[in-house]
């Protein structure tokens, strides 16, 4: 059964929110980060990165994987930021607003980032993907059974 440290939680949350994708090493409780390859399909890996995928294929039941939120769960967090905690009318209609535009994460940050709320958004944002993080290895836990 995986189960993380808060510390270990934090470091993945940290590095889904940079765009990355984490493979939690079970037996030595490492975790490896490299480039999601749906945002950055020109990088090349190195060396390093093509030996831990390699190590991967060859034994994937010694690592859990961890993903960042697909865009639906990102607007939902997103609305559920404004519902919450916009008391301003016009910026949660500018906000809600920006879900429906193409670029949609793009247009919301420059006008949270605006806005009063800057930081209370980045904790929101914070708090929601250690959850989901959780979620990822109660799911890992549950394909295990």
């Amino acid at each position: 059964m995986l189960s993380l440290t808060d510390q270990e939680v934090d470091r993945i949350t940290t590095q889904l929110l940079k765009g990355m994708v984490c493979f939690f090493q079970i037996d030595k409780r490492k975790i490896h980060h490299m480039p999601d390859d749906e945002d950055y399909f020109n990088y090349d890996l190195t060396p390093d990165e093509e030996d831990i995928l390699d190590e991967i294929d060859a034994n994937p039941d010694n690592y859990a994987e961890f993903t960042k939120m697909e865009i639906p769960q990102e607007h939902q967090m997103m609305q559920d930021f404004i519902d919450r905690y916009v008391k301003e009318r016009n910026l949660a209609e500018d906000l809600v607003n920006a879900l429906t535009k193409p670029k949609s994460m793009t247009a919301y940050k420059f006008l949270i980032d605006e806005s009063k709320y800057k930081n209370q958004w980045h904790e929101h944002r914070q708090l929601k993907y250690k959850d989901w993080v959780r979620e990822q290895v109660d799911s890992f836990n549950y394909a295990e059974d």
